[in-house]
Order: C-alpha cells, then structure tokens, then sequence
C-alpha cells in the first residue's frame, strides 16, 4: 500500500536568516516611514547570546563576564577584527513588529534590509540614552 509522503523543506534553505524585533507604536510608525535608520538593544546577556555567535568562547578567551567584556572601548575591534573566530551573526532582514501581531496582519510588519549591528551610542531622539553604549541593528531600505 502506496502512503503519501511529506514533503519535508530545510528551515534554512527556505528562509533567508531574519533578525525579528519587536517595537512601540511610535518606533515602529518612526521606522516605517524611513526616518528611524536603526534599532537599540540593551548590552546585556539576553542580546548577546541573539547578536555574537561564539559568545561562550569569547567569554572563555577573555575570562570575563558578558557585561564587562562588551563595556569595554576595545570589545567591539575584538568582535568584529576579521582574524577573530567571533563576530556578530549574520542577518539578512530585519523584521520590525508593532508588538506582536499574527502572521497575517501585514499592516504590524515591517521587512526591512539588513545593515549590520555595531556597539556604539544612539540617536536620543530614536530613544536612545545620551552615552550609553547599545547594540545598534541597522535597516537598509523597505524590502516589505
């Protein structure tokens, strides 16, 4: 007896690699309308372990904690020096949400070009703090 058989799709050879945020009704309305450029992320373990692959092995070779190794003014020539086996993953959209809206509600969605993350300051009228270091996603045109 003959039994139909799935199709089964890679995860990964379907979907480019998406970076999904989630964010405030003014933000989100900012970003839409091309005046926003990028996004802020607190320096903390959480957005870590999202933005830099081989997070445990840097960590490792530096002997430190996550929150003193990124606080530090060298952390961001150690991530991204192109000899470093670290660095941050790579993205290729940006996928910016009003909140959390289902799938279908395309009007709460936002596609957008990825740009790359960096470790700097903020802009304080995008809703940064004034010196406080941040990891910073940056958008590239509209895609969707």
């Amino acid at each position: 007896m003959n039994t139909p058989q799935k199709t089964q799709l890679h995860k990964h050879s379907v979907m480019p690699s998406c970076l999904q945020l989630s964010l405030k009704t003014k933000w989100f309305e900012m970003t839409k309308a091309g005046i926003k450029k990028e996004d802020y992320r607190e320096i903390n373990r959480y957005w870590s372990k999202r933005f830099i692959y081989n997070l445990k092995d840097v960590l490792l070779h530096t002997g430190r904690n996550v929150i003193d190794f990124i606080e530090d003014k060298d952390a961001y020539d150690f991530v991204t020096n192109p000899r470093s086996s670290f660095g941050f993953k790579d993205f290729e959209i940006n996928l910016m949400t009003l909140g959390y809206p289902k799938s279908t509600d395309t009007e709460r969605i936002l596609k957008l070009e990825h740009r790359g993350i960096e470790i700097r300051t903020g802009n304080p009228e995008w809703g940064a703090e004034l010196n406080k270091l941040y990891f910073v996603i940056m958008h590239g045109t509209i895609l969707a």
